[in-house]
C-alpha cells in the first residue's frame, strides 16, 4: 500500500511538472507570437548622440500612441551592434542602411519593412528637388581645378572613404569602378574617415585627392562654408542606391508589421512627425519595401568580395 501511495504521489508530481512545463511553454509562445507587448527601436546617430537622444523621445511617444504599447528608442555605436541586438531579440526594430540590412537579412536577423524617402538632388549644383524618392546616388568628389577629370584619373591617387558597410562611401563606387576596370583597393590609397562631411573637407584641404560620398554630401558643409559647392566638385555618379530601411525581427507577426508600417507612414505624413524624423535622420517619409529591392546591393557586395581575392 505504501509503495502504491509513493507511486501515486510520484505520478501526481510528474503530472504537475508536465502541466507547469506546458503552461510555461504557452507563456513563451504568447510572448513569441510576434505581437510584442513593448517595442524596442534602435538606430545609429548620424550626428552628435547627445542632441539626437532628446530628439528621439517624441518619436517614442508618437509610436506608442499609434501602437498602444510602450516604445523605447535607443542609439547604438554602429550598425553591426544593431544587427547583433536584433539577432538576440533585444531590439525589435532597426534603422539599417542598405548594406547593413542585407547583412542582417543574411544572418536571419531582420526583414525589411519600409524604406525612407528623401528629396531628390538636381545637378549641377546639388540642389534639392520637390520630388520624394526611394533611392540616392554616390558621387566622387575632387577639388575644383584638380587634374582628376574622370574616374580614369584616380589611379595612384588618395581617396577618402567610409567604413566597408557604407553603400555610398565605399561599396557602390568601388564596385562600379572595379567593373569599369579600376581596382581602387589595389591601385589607390584609401583613407578611412568617420563622417561624410569629413570626406568633403579632406578634399577641400588637400588631405586626399578625392572622396566617395553620397549625393550631395557637400550640403552638410555648406552652412559653415557657403562656397563649398564651387570649391569641391563631382566627377562621377553611381547608379541609384536603395534608401535606408526600417527593418524588423523575422519573428514579428504580419498583423503587427502592418500596424507598425502604418504608424511610421502616418508619422511621416504628419507635420509634427515629419519634423521629428527630419531632425533625426533627414528622412522625409516612408514607403513599403520588399527584400528583392536590395538584390542590386547583393550584386555589388559580390563584386567587392572579388576585389579581396
Amino acid at each position: 500500500m505504501k509503495k502504491f501511495r509513493k507511486l501515486l504521489a510520484g505520478a501526481a508530481a510528474l503530472l504537475v511538472a508536465v502541466m507547469a512545463t506546458a503552461c510555461s511553454g504557452k507563456s513563451k509562445n504568447e510572448k513569441s507570437s510576434g505581437t510584442p507587448k513593448e517595442l524596442n527601436v534602435q538606430f545609429v546617430p548620424s550626428q552628435a548622440a547627445t542632441e539626437l537622444e532628446s530628439r528621439a523621445k517624441p518619436l517614442e511617444k508618437m509610436l506608442s500612441d499609434r501602437l498602444g504599447i510602450p516604445v523605447h528608442v535607443s542609439m547604438s555605436t554602429d550598425y553591426n551592434t544593431v544587427v547583433e541586438a536584433m539577432k538576440s531579440k533585444k531590439v525589435d526594430v532597426g534603422f539599417l542602411p542598405p548594406n547593413g540590412y542585407v547583412l542582417a537579412h543574411k544572418q536571419n536577423a531582420a526583414d525589411v519593412l519600409l524604406q525612407a524617402q528623401r528629396y531628390g538632388v538636381k545637378q549641377p549644383g546639388g540642389r534639392p528637388t520637390k520630388n520624394l524618392v526611394n533611392t540616392y546616388r554616390a558621387e566622387i568628389l575632387v577639388k575644383k581645378g584638380s587634374n582628376i577629370k574622370s574616374w580614369k584619373d584616380l589611379k595612384g591617387k588618395s581617396i577618402s572613404i567610409q567604413s566597408p558597410t557604407s553603400s555610398a562611401g565605399y561599396v557602390y563606387p568601388i564596385a562600379e569602378l572595379k567593373e569599369k576596370g579600376l581596382d581602387v583597393r589595389k591601385n589607390c590609397k584609401l583613407v578611412t574617415v568617420t563622417g561624410q562631411d569629413q570626406s568633403v573637407l579632406n578634399v577641400l584641404n588637400g588631405d586626399t585627392d578625392a572622396a566617395f560620398v553620397f549625393e550631395d554630401a557637400r550640403t552638410i558643409v555648406k552652412k559653415d562654408n557657403p562656397k563649398i559647392m564651387s570649391q569641391v566638385v563631382p566627377i562621377y555618379f553611381t547608379k541609384p542606391i536603395p534608401n535606408d530601411t526600417i527593418s524588423v525581427v523575422p519573428s514579428m507577426s504580419k498583423s503587427f508589421r502592418k500596424k507598425l508600417a502604418n504608424a511610421f507612414i502616418d508619422i511621416g505624413k504628419s507635420k509634427k512627425g515629419k519634423k521629428i524624423i527630419e531632425s533625426i535622420y533627414t528622412h522625409e517619409g516612408y514607403v513599403t519595401s520588399k527584400d528583392s529591392d536590395f538584390n542590386v546591393v547583393r550584386k555589388y557586395e559580390k563584386i567587392i568580395e572579388s576585389t579581396k581575392k
